[in-house]
């Protein structure tokens, strides 16, 4: 009796999860998502990276307003949730004349947050280079932007690698909220068939579909801190 309970339930368990029929119908739709997944995390990473970046060598000059305005910038969207920048970019801006492609609002909300946190990761790569080094290069001739240029950067961008990938995959997994808004995305894709089969295969497979798309990302990673940690060439 307990032995055809367990396969009861088993079976239970199988047909909402794992249901073929289910997967067979929605999996075309679903892999579709995968495409949007990835091109707009590219473009997240892209942007963002390149973005703090170009915030850290603009912030290593010492223009003091300047300076004002990137910290500003820094902590007000490391502090606000990815979610809530969505949202007030979705659908508060159309209030004041501004309306936005769902997927716009996607890659600018996540691209901005990840610039802030790339920003403070090379920052803390720069300030980390001893001061004797600026005063070195200075010495035999080098200009201030030169000095910024092939000695400050070159060590800032090492060090920042190991964490500004790992802070790049984490801010990627947040283009699921673009199902709050309707962007067609792998969870977009699946909570739509969710809703149109009654069952949670749809889901299974969207969270499968995730893990084949950062399983990459994270063996990348990895390779990258291997490769740019100090002390091993």
């Amino acid at each position: 009796m307990a032995a055809a309970d367990a396969m009861s339930n088993w079976d239970r368990f199988v047909f909402t999860f794992f249901n073929a029929d289910i997967a067979m119908k929605y999996g075309w739709e679903i892999l579709q998502g995968a495409g949007v997944t990835i091109l707009a995390g590219l473009a997240v990473v892209i942007t963002g990276i390149g973005a703090g970046f170009c915030l850290a060598a603009l912030r290593a000059i010492g223009w003091k307003p300047v300076n004002f305005l990137i910290i500003v910038f820094v902590d007000i969207f490391r502090s606000l949730p990815p979610l809530a920048i969505i949202l007030v970019l979705f659908f508060g801006f159309p209030n004041i004349g501004i309306v936005l492609p769902s997927l716009i609002v996607l890659w600018m909300s996540l691209g901005a947050v990840l610039a802030a946190f790339a920003e403070e990761i090379f920052w803390a790569g720069i300030t980390s280079v001893p001061k004797g080094q600026w005063l070195a290069a200075r010495s035999t001739g080098l200009t201030f932007a030169q000095t910024l240029r092939y000695v400050i950067l070159p060590q800032a961008v090492r060090l920042g690698i190991p964490p500004l990938t790992n802070r790049a995959i984490s801010i990627t997994k947040n283009l699921a909220l673009g199902s709050a808004i309707g962007v067609n995305e792998i969870l977009g894709r699946a909570n739509s068939a969710l809703s149109m089969s009654a069952n949670a295969t749809p889901l299974t497979m969207g969270a499968l579909l995730y893990v084949l798309v950062f399983i990459p990302l994270v063996i990348a990673s990895r390779t990258l801190e291997r490769n740019y940690r100090w002390g091993e060439h």
